[in-house]
């Protein structure tokens, strides 16, 4: 099974070109190791790591202009396969790509981005253009 948890650099690198740099909104779709694996063996569950990378990557997001949309806890996949799960789901708003880009090359980001590798057994993360929200689908 093939998992994801960082964007290659091919991916990173199409982001940035995308000629679109209006306001971006990323879908997280994270799966949580039940255990974090820290590269220096220490001791955490994947629910704390990652939350000691939302808690320490906070004012990085902040700064650069981000925050949070919606948030929500699965409890059901109603279409799609059972044996893909997401422990947290939700949409990050960003100012722009490059905001966003700024972000992940920021080197306090990168002092802390270490909590979300050890906790993230499989992720999606996925780029959006923002469209307006109505009460019909499509």
């Amino acid at each position: 099974m093939t998992v994801y948890i960082d964007p290659t650099a091919e991916q990173f690198r199409a982001m940035m070109k995308d000629p679109w740099d209006g306001p971006v909104h990323m879908l997280n779709l994270i799966r949580l190791n039940d255990r974090a694996a820290y590269a220096d063996g220490r001791e955490a569950s994947g629910a704390d790591a990652y939350a000691a990378y939302g808690r320490e990557s906070a004012p990085i997001f902040e700064r650069v202009g981000g925050k949070i949309l919606w948030s929500g806890a699965a409890s059901l996949m109603l279409i799609g396969p059972d044996d893909k799960r997401w422990d947290i789901a939700f949409v990050a708003a960003y100012p722009s790509a490059s905001a966003f880009g700024d972000m992940v090359k920021d080197p306090a980001y990168q002092a802390v981005v270490h909590h979300r590798q050890a906790a993230v057994k499989d992720s999606r993360l996925i780029r959006m253009q923002p469209r307006e929200a109505g009460a019909a689908f499509g």
